[in-house]
């Protein structure tokens, strides 16, 4: 029986809120900037935003922050899209900041009216040697006290694209006095000609990022804005804006953003390791974006119960990447079926199984799935291939595996018996020649002969080849971020390709988004954007057990 489960502290505020009356229903947002690939930190936001969400029978709108057209494009809005629905959940709205430029700029109007922003012609250096220290206040710009009405004619002059980048800006008068910076006359719009993905040239200012986001949360009404801790001292400025704008009261609370050791979280160092060629791209499987796990072959659930089991706290802190590990070997363990496949083959034959026979054995597809999964044909001949570290010519103690004179179990197959072995001029083992025990066929074994070892095969007359990419962890310390040059912290073994692997030719009808386990070596799926109908290539999407080492 399980323990229920108690609240995190955004479950309790919520539970209060509609407790109190406070809120009928609650109404939250996701709202990415189309700037970048979502990663694993952002699956954490998601699954909160629209988990409070389901559990409340609330609604989530899915917010694009597209207030910077210098760094926006519709392939990363497309691909934002593809991972929510991916990782499970619906939106009740989409929506983009843009939708809302024209009201975002009547506010802006309206705190000018109210005398409580100005247009400032300092330069981006002087507003910030004006504002001050932590411990000594600013300093009013000599443009902080124009008029309401030269205000407005300036205003109105930026956003008809009269005045150059950088001539101007709108700035909101508070206090130069605040020990929170961010309350220190925060800059409210810029001027930047540049085309926007969505609204084109018909703007040349845009706002903000803290001007844009209370005001599109007021404007949709959503009762609880969830952001990362980072977002705390900002908090103040949400409430000021909705305050003076006197709109719909929308709320900010603020969590624990998602650290994971042994890689990166920064979209700046993403871009770094893409278009400095580290990776293959925003989705290479051993980035953590979404996208990349998504190719790499976790699944939406395994992702889901990571963010479950990692919970939402107040406080910073460092999710082991083990534990990520854990919960897809978890899911895949239930999900995934069973094959095998031969990553270093090396020739085993059966001196006494007659040449021309070929047999039809059984192999579970999964069993651990809840209807046993079936089964599946395996075809089996004289000459097989085999796992060459399988096979110790002089064998360790407690060696269970093959060896000169040792017997082990086919794996669904027959007891065999090492005779003898060929090596080549160089040293190297080429063939193993064994016998098989008749009466040892797996499901009706009648020799009476009990071996330790099991290992898997597969016909060397029905194989099939394919290439497999053995991914590791893309770093080989615990927190690469903490480094001056992360870069030189790259682990140099994080992708071993293994151009000519042997299948069993079951794994030709596999699809891209199907998992499955290659037994005793690991999870794998088809990689989705490589694999051509001539060429299968299969990414390994983790171990079966958690080996990995730091250098």
């Amino acid at each position: 029986m399980s323990e229920e489960k108690s609240l995190n502290f955004l479950e309790e505020i919520v539970e209060e809120d509609l407790k109190s009356g406070k809120w009928k229903t609650i109404h939250t947002r996701f709202p990415p900037e189309p700037n970048g690939y979502l990663h694993i930190g952002h699956a954490k936001s998601i699954c909160l935003n629209f988990g409070l969400a389901e559990k409340y029978g609330g609604k989530t709108n899915l917010r694009f922050d597209d207030t910077n057209p210098v760094t926006e494009d519709t392939e990363y809005v497309d691909s934002i899209q593809e991972d929510v629905r991916w990782l499970g959940f619906t939106w009740d709205n989409i929506y983009y900041a843009s939708d809302y430029f024209p009201k975002i700029y009547n506010f802006a109007v309206d705190l000018i009216n109210k005398g409580l922003a100005y247009v400032d012609d300092s330069t981006a250096e002087e507003i910030a040697m004006a504002k001050g220290t932590p411990t000594e206040p600013g300093k009013p710009s000599v443009f902080r006290e124009r008029s309401i009405e030269e205000n407005l004619r300036l205003f109105t002059e930026m956003k008809a694209g009269k005045h150059a980048e950088g001539d101007k800006v709108l700035r909101a008068k508070i206090d130069l006095g605040s020990p929170n910076m961010h309350m220190r006359d925060p800059i409210l719009y810029r001027i930047k000609h540049a085309h926007h993905h969505r609204t084109g040239d018909e703007w040349c200012i845009y706002p903000m990022y803290d001007f844009a986001h209370g005001q599109s949360d007021s404007i949709e009404n959503i009762t609880h804005s969830i952001c990362t801790l980072e977002f705390e001292v900002h908090r103040p400025l949400y409430n000021w804006f909705i305050e003076k704008l006197g709109i719909f009261p929308s709320q900010q609370y603020e969590f624990a953003r998602l650290n994971l050791n042994y890689t990166v979280m920064s979209k700046r160092k993403f871009i770094q390791l893409v278009n400095e060629e580290y990776v293959d791209g925003w989705d290479d499987p051993r980035m953590p974006t979404i996208s990349a796990l998504r190719r790499r072959g976790y699944t939406p659930a395994s992702i889901r119960q990571f963010c479950e089991r990692i919970g939402v706290q107040r406080r910073e802190n460092i999710i082991d990447l083990s534990l990520l590990e854990f919960c897809v070997r978890e899911d895949l363990n239930k999900s995934a079926q069973r094959r095998m496949a031969v990553l270093d083959p090396v020739k085993l034959i059966i001196d006494n199984y007659p040449a021309s026979q070929t047999e039809e054995l059984a192999g579970e597809n999964n069993p651990e799935a809840e209807n046993n999964g079936g089964h599946r044909t395996l075809n089996f001949s004289r000459e097989l291939w085999i796992e060459r570290e399988d096979f110790m010519e002089v064998p360790m103690k407690k060696w269970f595996r093959l060896a000169p004179g040792a017997m082990v179990r086919l794996k669904n197959a027959y007891i065999i018996k090492c005779e003898n072995f060929i090596k080549d001029d160089q040293g190297k083992i080429t063939e193993i020649h064994c016998s098989y025990i008749p009466e040892s066929r797996s499901g009706s074994d009648s020799s009476g002969i009990n071996v330790k070892g099991t290992i898997h095969w597969v016909s060397a007359a029905h194989a099939i080849k394919a290439e497999v990419r053995l991914y590791d962890r893309l770093f080989k310390v615990d927190d690469p971020s903490a480094e001056d040059d992360f870069k030189q912290f790259i682990n140099p073994d994080s992708l071993q390709v293994i151009p000519d692997a042997i299948m069993e030719p079951a794994l030709a009808d596999a699809k891209p988004g199907e998992s499955y386990q290659f037994i005793r070596k690991g999870y794998f799926c088809l990689d989705s954007k490589l694999s051509t109908p001539g060429k299968m290539i299969f990414n390994r999407t983790v171990t079966l057990k958690d080996n990995w080492k730091s250098a």
